[in-house]
């Protein structure tokens, strides 16, 4: 077996518990190791992409119980992806913490932090439906205790809001898991897969039930409309360089989508066929609509980003609910260009925040006033899809995607009319924000330091060079993006591909399901054996 399948998820498991226990008073080491924790979390990311992009799908028996018995990592081009994009996220964000003193604000929040980071990449990284709920429920802790980091009265009610919903989620989520094991004995997902595949369509009700409850879940993580209601405070009120780890975690909920509903609940099962088919690309549309009209409507800074954010999501399920090999390509090449601008907006309204408080209207000058315009305007110019930058080859690719369906009149307009919105949203508040304040009174103001009062004090200024760097850095993986937009979308392809013709995946993570059950001192014979089945299924795959 590959260790290193199981390395991102442990060093973060790690690192938590040993800040919280030996560097608790300690901030100074406590972000030497949280830094060095996401670099090395970064290097793991590369690593496992160039592994996968060669078609080779790789799993990871934990205490060498093969499935769909024991518990089971799955390494893909899609996880290998996400776990990378989770990770470059990650060390940005916790860079910009560490320039901007956030961290020092509460309580445990390099901790916190690191178990966040392992509740998403194991998400990202587990083979089975049951241990998905468990990395949801650790990262769903993880993100209440970031949420109400620093404290104040608006954000712990907006984190109770927060939590008490996902908790109404997780309750959902079980009752589909049991009524999925209730149909298929099974929660491994790709032996759901291969039992499902295997239902009459006579027989499918109750696994059309269960199928349809789990999306509900999936939807709420993504914060699809309806069920998008908890995005906009939840974010808004957050801390807002969370917010920006934040963005990955609307992602997850689409990732869970993709992957159960090509991999067992597919458009080709006859026993789930046309599940989603009236409502999931309608709601879609809503979503990207609702959040390009907050955009236009918000009045505070933190909302102004958090409407974006549900905006892109809006446009990522748009390609999501195509349900084709080319509207998922499109998807993922867009999922990351979103995930990079979502966070670098939220850093952004940080650092204007901190200078003149959170409320769009006309105030005096504050300081670093061009500087901020200048990535404003970039941020603007990303989330709204226009170019030069990737959200323009993003929003082309889906909209290309749609071309033959049904409803392309209808997904056209509404992406382009919701680009339009959005970047009249951005026009009008950064003209209040960074224009309007040169016909008043020329004094730089100070920074505000409380969400909940607006008490200033120019003496606890907390920003540093290094949260203007991190903000610009950020910049350079949305401009290799659109360089390399050929290599990208050619792995974003071959991902949309194996996920459409998950046999592959079936075939690898079952592989070793009648192998007897070998000590960790015999096996070697089996895990050679496990290894040459896996180049032998990749191999038929490049064929």
């Amino acid at each position: 077996m590959n260790h290193l399948l199981i390395a991102p998820i442990v060093l973060p498991a790690l690192v938590g518990p040993f800040i919280i226990l030996v560097l608790r008073y300690h901030i100074d080491l406590q972000r030497i190791f949280a830094i060095a924790s996401c670099v090395f979390q970064v290097i793991l990311g590369i690593v496992m992409v160039s592994q996968a992009n060669s078609g080779l799908v790789q799993i990871y028996e934990l205490g060498n119980w093969q499935a769909p018995f024991g518990i089971v990592l799955v390494l893909d081009r899609l996880s290998a992806m996400m776990v990378l994009l989770t990770a470059s996220l990650g060390l940005a964000v916790v860079l910009y913490a560490t320039g901007s003193r956030w961290d020092e604000r509460g309580e445990n929040f390099h901790a916190l932090f690191q178990f966040q980071l392992m509740g998403i990449i194991g998400a990202f990284l587990t083979g089975d439906a049951f241990n998905l709920f468990v990395f949801f429920e650790v990262l769903l802790i993880a993100s209440y205790g970031l949420m109400i980091h620093a404290g104040g009265t608006q954000r712990f009610l907006a984190g109770t809001q927060y939590v008490v919903f996902n908790l109404l989620g997780s309750a959902l989520f079980l009752l589909a898991l049991g009524t999925i094991y209730s149909v298929t004995g099974t929660l491994n997902m790709a032996d759901i897969a291969q039992r499902v595949a295997e239902i009459p369509i006579q027989d499918s009700a109750l696994i059309r039930v269960g199928a349809m409850m789990l999306f509900l879940v999936f939807s709420i993580k993504a914060a699809l409309l309806p069920l998008h209601f908890w995005l906009p405070a939840s974010y808004a009120n957050a801390p807002l360089p969370v917010a920006a780890l934040f963005a990955i975690m609307t992602k997850v909920g689409a990732y869970a989508i993709l992957r159960m509903y090509t991999l067992a609940f597919g458009p080709d099962v006859a026993a789930t066929a046309g599940l989603l088919d009236m409502w999931f690309l309608p709601a879609a549309l809503l979503t990207l609509l609702i959040g390009a009209i907050g955009v236009l409507g918000s009045r505070e800074i933190g909302r102004l980003m958090a409407f974006a954010a549900l905006s892109s999501v809006g446009t990522l399920l748009t390609a999501i609910a195509l349900m084709t090999p080319v509207g998922t390509a499109a998807a993922l090449y867009y999922m990351i260009h979103s995930t990079l601008t979502a966070a670098l907006a939220f850093l952004i309204a940080d650092q204007i925040f901190e200078r003149r408080g959170g409320e769009i209207a006309v105030k005096p000058v504050m300081s670093q006033n061009g500087l901020l315009s200048a990535l404003f305007f970039i941020a603007a110019i990303a989330i709204a899809g226009m170019p030069p930058l990737s959200g323009f080859l993003g929003k082309i690719m889906v909209l290309d995607a749609a071309r033959a369906h049904p409803l392309a009149p209808w997904i056209w307009g509404v992406i382009l009319g919701g680009s339009l919105i959005t970047m009249m949203g951005f026009a009008r508040a950064g003209t209040l924000i960074f224009w309007s304040g040169y016909g008043l009174d020329q004094k730089k103001i100070p920074i505000s330091q409380n969400h909940d009062n607006g008490e200033t004090d120019e003496d606890n200024h907390t920003s540093s060079r290094l949260t203007l760097v991190v903000c610009f850095a950020l910049i350079g993986p949305l401009i290799a993006h659109t360089a390399l937009a050929g290599y990208i979308l050619r792995y974003t392809e071959a991902t949309a591909q194996s996920l459409f013709n998950p046999q592959v995946y079936i075939e690898t993570v079952l592989a070793n399901r009648d192998r007897p059950v070998t000590s960790s001192h015999d096996d070697d014979d089996a895990h050679a054996q496990h290894d040459e089945t896996q180049s032998h299924v990749s191999t038929e795959e490049e064929h």
